[in-house]
């Protein structure tokens, strides 16, 4: 189903809005050269923590991740690790300037470090849940405490940062409302979309043991050893330190003899650029409900609803749209929107969307297509008497009008006033599935030496980053700490899209000093070394 009308053109724009839109005055290596970096428990943190503007209020509660058996429906029952025995979890509200209080309990199994990264909250480095960079590792039996002062409105979640543990069950909305909120509507419905394989045909970990062998090292039929995979040139040893091996038999185990059993061959999509995904998932799920046994959605028809639309998928962007609806994006990552009325919406890992919708009357499909992966998520809304439609219904809408982030413009509250750029990095994205040594400027990042070869810029600086992706495949690029405007009029984002072969201008003002990761939200990508540490200056 990837027949793309000419009204999608609306997307050929994407992975180059703004790429000569900014004007750079300086360039920047990339490279540490022993510059002292701002510590993320330091007083330059603290400082910029007192800057934030704060309500008095607290939300205190505590996360449990631990193993559970959860029911996804349809009979699918996986063992996964999840925060207190569900997935998603429970959703998190607060109102700006609340102080949330989060302590996370890690009871997983084998000695399994984890944490929580605060997915697009400009929070104190301190806090981000990036070990070792900005914490240890929580150990198994431990506790850690998360205290800050939540900065904007807007549709965020949050998850671990350790190894793949993204694309287990340990995830969950987090909505900062606004008390001075002006976008009108009657309901509101978070919808969580995700790519689920653990617990079913196996762990994430096995997965990406599979996948880091690269298609080079495949094993298609002969018994060559796995270890003669070509790959211990690649750095991608130094890529343990986030749990490889601790929870899941050695990787050597579940990729013996090689079979194939994760990777996904042929996925490819117009909208992406081309190879659409790596891994081959039995369910895509729309609020941990397999499509055979949906979420269902109950509404008055004439009412308007604000969906928050959240993807929280490892390796999948979604094409979302609601059968028999127009859709109105009011807001992305957390910012609003020009209002912009479209039929579909191509959501990256990592990216949220707030849409509108004016509930029609009867029985619809809200579908989640797996972009060129021939699956979708699926879930219901119901305003009236009728039948469901087929879980693999594919509504005209998902053929019309298609929207990403680089055909919206900032609303025009939240639009960085025009500054001289300070200093500008080039961030080329690089690797293949060949290797499977996926980098940022052709080098792995080390988390034995999360310091090293840092992205340096200083506190007050107007930063441009010119993402070049010289790969294959596309790549949902999140900056933590941080919002990014696409262009001189784009949207603020802090994870948006870069086609292969593409550039993609962003910049951002350095106001939240510490040392803040840059990298692929594809959580192999991710693991395999599409990272770097955007630190600031001491």
């Amino acid at each position: 189903m990837n027949s793309i009308n000419r009204r999608s053109v609306l997307l050929a724009g994407l992975g180059v809005a703004g790429a000569g839109a900014l004007a750079a005055c300086s360039s920047g290596s990339g490279s540490g050269g022993g510059n002292a970096l701002v510590n993320p428990s330091g007083s330059a943190v603290a400082a910029g923590e007192k800057k934030r503007k704060s309500t008095g209020r607290q939300q205190k509660l505590t996360l449990t991740a631990a193993p559970a058996m959860i029911d996804l429906g349809g009979g699918v029952m996986p063992q996964t690790w999840a925060f207190d025995g569900r997935t998603p979890g429970k959703e998190i509200r607060l109102s700006v300037g609340d102080t949330l209080v989060a302590e996370l309990s890690n009871q997983l199994p084998n000695k399994t470090t984890t944490s929580i990264h605060w997915h697009g909250i400009a929070l104190r480095n301190d806090m981000d849940g990036v070990p070792p960079a900005t914490q240890t590792a929580v150990r198994a039996g431990s506790t850690f405490t998360y205290q800050f002062i939540t900065d904007a409105p807007g549709t965020y979640f949050f998850h671990p940062h350790v190894g793949v543990q993204l694309d287990r069950g340990l995830y969950a909305p987090l909505i900062i409302e606004d008390p001075k909120e002006t976008l009108a509507y009657d309901d509101e419905w978070v919808v969580v979309l995700d790519d689920w394989v653990d617990g079913v045909t196996g762990t994430p970990d096995e997965v990406f043991a599979e996948l880091r062998q690269g298609m080079g090292g495949m094993d298609m039929g002969d018994s060559s050893s796995p270890s003669s995979s070509g790959m211990e040139g690649h750095d991608m040893g130094d890529m343990g330190g986030m749990d490889m091996g601790e929870d899941s038999p050695s990787p050597s185990a579940s990729s013996g003899g090689m079979s194939m059993k994760f990777m996904l061959m042929g996925a490819e999509s117009e909208l992406l650029g081309g190879d659409a995904g790596d891994v081959k998932y039995p369910h895509h799920l729309i609020n941990g409900r397999v499509a055979t046994d949906p979420d269902v959605y109950t509404g008055k028809p004439g009412k308007k609803v604000r969906l928050r639309i959240i993807n929280a998928g490892g390796d999948t962007a979604y094409r979302v749209a609601l059968g028999g609806h127009k859709m109105t994006i009011t807001h992305t990552d957390g910012f609003p929107v020009q209002h912009q009325e479209v039929d579909a919406l191509l959501i990256g890992m990592g990216e949220r969307y707030d849409v509108l919708v004016t509930l029609g009357d009867g029985v619809f499909p809200l579908v989640a297509l797996a972009e060129g992966k021939n699956a979708n998520g699926f879930a219901l809304v119901r305003t009236g008497s009728g039948s469901a439609p087929k879980p693999t219904v594919r509504p005209k809408e998902l053929d019309g009008v298609i929207m990403s982030a680089s055909q919206l413009r900032a609303a025009d509250d939240v639009r960085f006033k025009s500054a001289k750029t300070d200093v500008t990095h080039q961030i080329k994205l690089t690797g293949g599935m060949d290797k499977y040594n996926w980098a940022i400027n052709g080098r792995p990042f080390d988390m034995k030496d999360p310091q090293g070869n840092p992205i340096l810029i200083e506190e007050g600086q107007r930063v441009r980053l010119d993402f070049f992706n010289d790969t294959d495949m596309w790549h949902p690029m999140h900056l933590h700490g941080h919002t990014y405007q696409i262009g001189d009029s784009g949207p603020r984002k802090d994870t948006a899209i870069v086609l292969p072969k593409k550039k993609l201008s962003v910049f951002f003002d350095a106001d939240n000093p510490g040392q803040w990761m840059l990298h692929c939200h594809n959580a192999y990508h991710g693991e395999a070394g599409m990272m770097a540490n955007v630190a600031y200056q001491a």
